[in-house]
């Protein structure tokens, strides 16, 4: 078995290339901005604002969808939001 230097060898299918299919198809929603807060898990008061203006210029029916492309990217949604999610979130289900 040829082993390709990005990838370790010990799977039929190399998780490595399933992840950059997955990045490659990552959504934006007009929030390209966000990435810099790649692996962050603090934010201050002005920078969970950012990612309110998003969260509230977007329709209900993309959150689920922005959640999602926040995870691809690496980008921690903030606590403070968490709630506010779960309820617009909760009222796009029912």
């Amino acid at each position: 078995m040829q082993v390709d230097s990005v990838c370790c060898g010990l799977h039929e299918v190399c998780e490595k290339e399933s992840l950059r299919a997955l990045e490659e198809d990552i959504e934006y929603y007009e929030d390209e901005e966000l990435d810099r807060f790649r692996g962050r898990t603090a934010y201050s008061e002005a920078e969970v604002d950012e990612f309110r203006e998003v969260l509230y210029t977007m329709r209900t029916d993309e959150v689920t969808g922005w959640l999602r492309s926040l995870e691809l990217r690496r980008v921690n949604l903030p606590d403070e939001l968490k709630d506010e999610v779960l309820l617009i979130v909760g009222d796009e289900t029912q």
